[in-house]
């Protein structure tokens, strides 16, 4: 009985440090993460930031998350609102079917256009879909 709770101990003891490690290494990420993401900052404090991030890990992301933790989310929102504006084409505004329908008849006077493009053009201005 007293193996039982021994090993039961050790796999509690054992998911516990794993827990604090996948914590620990998604604080580095998101520390990286907005190290690389904050344009304001200079890249020779990106650079101590790094640094003292591989030689100092646990003491680097508790004090950048104590002096730089408010700005962290801004920067986040900052990037996924830039993301989204940049993927964001709005829609060509549809002009007056009157207008495309001027438009394509002087494109079929000219020669540009066929007879049967034109009531292709025209049938698009008024709406109708084929």
């Amino acid at each position: 009985m007293n193996d039982l709770f021994s090993s039961l101990w050790n796999v509690l003891w054992l998911c516990f440090w794993g827990v604090a490690l996948l914590g620990y290494l998604v604080s580095v990420v998101v520390v990286l993460g907005d190290l690389f993401r904050d344009h304001g900052l200079n890249g020779w404090w990106k650079a101590v930031w790094i640094f003292f991030l591989v030689f100092l890990p646990f003491l680097t992301v508790l004090v950048y998350v104590i002096a730089r933790g408010p700005g962290i989310v801004d920067r986040l929102g900052d990037s996924e609102e830039r993301a989204a504006a940049e993927t964001y084409d709005p829609p060509a505004p549809m002009a007056a079917p009157a207008s495309e329908i001027a438009r394509a008849k002087e494109l079929l006077d000219q020669g540009v256009i066929t007879a049967g493009e034109f009531d292709a053009l025209k049938s698009k201005a008024l709406g109708n879909r084929f």
